[in-house]
């Protein structure tokens, strides 16, 4: 037998090192695994789930659109009208949402303004997410997500004011826009609703991640951006194969109540899934060093909605009142029970807050078909 020496590259080893981190991960959840499949089996049964009918996914557009960035990142875009004729003195609303999910985070309030049928919604999937492209190269940056929001903006509402919606990064993204182009906000942006999400400090949250990562923090992002450029399609297979696993992770750090709706989690989960580990590692970096609390300077002047869940564990209740406390005329709804998907978890209250901010900067529409509850 011949005896090879191999020679360990950096890169190599900090492959090794994640594996070894993520080793002793997988025998604590091996252990835990088996004693909770039972109860995900019995969650996801649960009798009077209200929204085990609700069909979630695609919903009705008017128009789509795929809007390239300079990159050559294909935005998959789409737009739903309002009922009746096209009010200029409306603003167009924007939907952002955030990481490792879709459009789809909006879906109750998709849902009740297009029934209320007042005004013209943009909605997209940001890069590497839903049916969007992903990036041939490099990591994600913020800066790119808010010239992907511009590219949205100028491509489906070259005229007339805004309303900017974001939900986590989705928010951050409206920051980001905020800091390159400021005059926006100062011409077009009417309002802005930044949903769980963070001007900074991400480094002292776990970001979802199970907690034996979220330790080591961020020294460990090259780890895991090294691991899953070496193996992750095999790591992609490994999360469908633990839908178990996914499911209780994504109950546990998205949503606040003790038994929030199965069929909310499962849609929750689907989305994380769609994205895949290599788009998850080229953005984590960006987003523990995001620190854009300057760019709230730009939002001074503008009427601004700040909603968070109290038991956000991804951007907890601290951030929100930190962004609140440098936007001192911003609204603030803190929703009871409520964890990081505040918008699909507790749906009536955010509508009730989105419209009820909508209404006070816009006078309902003559056109307007009434509200409806999420």
């Amino acid at each position: 037998m011949v005896r090879q020496t191999r020679s360990w590259s950096p890169t190599a080893r900090a492959a090794g090192i994640f594996g070894a981190v993520a080793g002793v991960a997988a025998a604590g959840v091996a252990a835990a695994l088996a004693a909770e499949r039972a109860l995900v089996r019995h969650s996801k049964k649960a009798v009077g789930d209200p929204y085990v009918d609700e069909i979630f996914g695609d919903q009705p557009y008017d128009e789509s659109y795929l809007v390239e960035t300079a990159d050559g990142t294909d935005i998959h875009v789409e737009v739903v009208h309002p009922a009746g004729p096209a009010d200029s003195a409306r603003p167009t609303i924007v939907f952002v949402h955030g990481f490792c999910l879709d459009m789809g985070t909006f879906h109750f309030q998709r849902k009740v303004l297009a029934e209320r049928g007042a005004d013209r919604l943009v909605l997209y999937d940001q890069p590497g997410h839903g049916r969007s492209g992903r990036l041939e190269s490099g990591e994600y940056e913020l800066r790119a997500l808010g010239e992907t929001l511009r590219a949205v903006i100028d491509r489906t509402v070259p005229a007339g004011p805004l309303i900017l919606v974001g939900h986590s990064m989705g928010g951050m993204t409206i920051m980001a826009l905020a800091e390159q182009y400021p005059e926006l906000f100062t011409d077009r942006v009417a309002g802005a609703v930044l949903m769980a999400t963070s001007g900074g400090m991400l480094g002292e949250t776990k970001f979802g991640l199970p907690a034996i990562i979220a330790r080591a923090g961020t020294p460990l992002l090259p780890v895991v951006n090294s691991a899953t450029k070496l193996s992750g399609g095999v790591i992609d297979r490994a999360r469908r194969a633990s839908a178990n696993l996914a499911w209780l992770l994504t109950r546990r750090y998205g949503f606040g109540e003790g038994n929030p709706s199965p069929a909310l989690v499962s849609y929750v989960e689907e989305m994380n899934s769609r994205t895949s580990t290599e788009t998850v590692a080229r953005y984590l970096r960006t987003l523990y060093t995001h620190a854009r609390y300057p760019a709230l300077a730009a939002l001074r002047e503008t009427p601004t909605l700040v909603v968070v869940g109290d038991r956000d564990l991804i951007t907890p209740v601290s951030h929100s009142e930190e962004i609140v406390r440098r936007l001192p005329g911003a609204e603030f709804v803190k929703v009871a029970n409520s964890g990081h998907v505040v918008m699909l978890e507790h749906a009536d209250q955010v509508n009730a807050a989105l419209l009820d901010f909508l209404d006070r900067l816009t006078p309902p529409s003559p056109h307007s078909s009434g509200e409806s509850d999420a």
